[in-house]
């Protein structure tokens, strides 16, 4: 019994909302981004962007990658 309700309360918060952490650190990210003051604000939204490629590999060799 003391184990079951031990492995229950090792249980992060956000999964146990149904939630992935990814989700859980975007939205908190951009609620700290909220309430940061003017120059900060502006500053750190460029931080928001994410650039990434995706390269295809054909006999173990990379493709050019395509921007998205």
């Amino acid at each position: 019994m003391a184990s079951t309700v031990g492995s229950a309360a090792a249980v992060p918060f956000w999964r146990a909302a149904g939630m992935t952490y990814i989700s859980y650190s975007n939205i908190y990210a951009n609620l700290v981004r909220n309430c940061l003051k003017k120059p900060f604000k502006s500053e750190d939204l460029t931080h928001e962007k994410v650039h990434f490629s995706i390269s295809k590999w054909d006999n173990g060799v990379p493709q050019k990658p395509s921007l998205r």
